[in-house]
């Protein structure tokens, strides 16, 4: 296997039917991995899996139910799991609901755990010393850095996304699963379609990355697919920003 492969290897990606997952998704399946697709609506799934030529699994991941579904879809060995499926939610601070903090971290959060844990069996028949199983989760800059806009859950949900991947990266080390997070900043996505849409508004934006730009699928991919290859075996427990150098 060369430096950077994942070919053969079985990849999990929740969220894949669209924005982040489906680039992560996608890049996956280009280097020749076996991937399975999972997000909340089937209609848009299907249609992104038969897009890229992978498997699909709906699930509604904010759910026991959801969670237990992918799990029980997944045979043998399982390389690599992606938990890229989320939510956010922004409001004035005087108006924010309670109710974004309980929908945000069952999906942001707990999902991630919970889904993790499920796969455990799978993850461990593929890690050994030599190749582990990799776990790779997606936070987000506005976990590293306070955002401008007041998306109060989404940024509190994702700094415990980044103290979630290192404290799971510490138990599971000795299993030979690794445990890494990937932290975007600006991205062509659903999430992003308010601020991105606005020609004045994406102009701002990309003023304020030092390298001038939105991110590019294929920079979201690379991250992914260094972090599931021999190439990223030895980390664990990181938080890589792939922010254009705004966390810099």
């Amino acid at each position: 296997m060369t430096l950077f492969s994942v070919e053969g290897k079985t990849v999990v990606v929740t969220g894949g039917s669209r924005g982040i997952g489906r680039m992560i998704a996608q890049g996956f399946v280009a280097a020749g991995a076996n991937v399975c697709i999972s997000a909340r609506k089937a209609a848009e799934l299907e249609k992104t899996a038969a897009e890229l030529g992978c498997a699909a699994v709906p699930a509604d991941l904010s759910t026991a139910e959801g969670r237990e579904a992918l799990a029980s879809a997944v045979d043998g060995p399982l390389h690599v799991l992606v938990n890229n499926a989320g939510a956010t939610w922004g409001a004035p601070l005087e108006e924010y609901p309670e109710s974004a903090f309980d929908k945000l971290w069952n999906i942001n959060v707990k999902g991630v755990f919970a889904l993790t844990q499920l796969l455990l069996p799978r993850l461990r028949e593929a890690a050994g010393p030599d190749d582990p199983a990799r776990v790779i989760n997606v936070g987000s800059v506005d976990g590293i850095r306070v955002p401008v806009m007041p998306t109060y859950a989404y940024s509190s949900t994702k700094s415990a996304v980044h103290m979630l991947t290192r404290h799971l990266a510490a138990h599971l080390a000795k299993e030979h699963i690794t445990v890494n997070a990937i932290a975007p900043g600006p991205f062509e996505s659903k999430m992003m379609a308010f601020a991105l849409d606005d020609p004045g508004t994406r102009s701002a934006i990309e003023t304020g990355v030092p390298l001038g730009r939105i991110g590019r699928p294929d920079d979201m991919a690379g991250t992914a697919i260094f972090l599931a290859s021999r190439a990223g075996s030895y980390l664990t427990g990181t938080v890589i920003p792939v922010d254009g150098g705004i966390t810099a």
